[in-house]
């Protein structure tokens, strides 16, 4: 009942709140966005959903188009500067995705969207965790966020998936915003968010 019934409408209710409160902040980083870095202001890309359904994510657009004398782009990390940077650092660049809450494609809580083409390279147990929706924060993330392994990562997603409940999503809400505070676990060493998942040894 609380995964089919509950936990839909409790995302529904506190988008459509949060959407109503954060306009002058979501207006103000789109602003910024287009003075710093130019159009567009959002960034999409196709994710995999509940079930493996492929939709489109928003988020704020936080990478400079800055290129090399070549015209080639720079690294993301190079291209993560200023406000784009500061924008990450808070996890205020996933502030639209309160929209795709509201299409019922995510829910708040959560195993994080991964690329599309990790699909083929997940374990059967890594792929369990499609099972439920994708959310906008999760128990990994609160666990490390981007700074621990991809098989770690996974681990608190089954976790998630396996444990899954009001008591479970409370304590990963308010937990969320403590590593937001102290910025913990943006990126791993050397990148600007996480290494690509190229599959894990062993597969089966």
């Amino acid at each position: 009942m609380y995964v089919n019934l509950i936990k839909p409408l409790f995302d529904q209710l506190l988008a459509v709140t949060l959407l109503i409160l954060a306009l002058p902040l979501i207006a103000l980083i789109a602003l910024l966005i287009v003075f710093t870095m130019g159009r567009p202001v959002l960034f999409t890309q196709r994710r995999p959903g509940l079930h493996g359904k492929i939709f489109t994510i928003y988020k704020f657009r936080t990478m400079s188009d800055t290129r090399d004398i070549n015209e080639e782009l720079l690294s993301d990390e190079l291209r993560l500067r200023g406000v784009g940077k500061w924008v990450r650092s808070l996890s205020l660049d996933e502030l639209p995705q309160l929209l795709n809450v509201l299409k019922g494609e995510m829910s708040f809580i959560g195993p994080r969207p991964l690329l599309p083409e990790y699909l083929p390279l997940y374990t059967l147990q890594q792929a369990r965790r499609h099972d439920v929706k994708p959310g906008i924060t999760g128990w990994a993330q609160i666990n490390g966020r981007n700074a621990i392994s991809w098989e770690e990562k996974f681990r608190y997603d089954i976790e998630y998936v396996d444990n899954i409940s009001f008591a479970f999503d409370f304590k990963i809400f308010y937990r969320t915003f403590a590593k937001v505070f102290i910025k913990e676990g943006i990126s791993q060493a050397g990148e600007a968010t996480m290494e690509k998942f190229t599959g894990s040894k062993g597969k089966k």
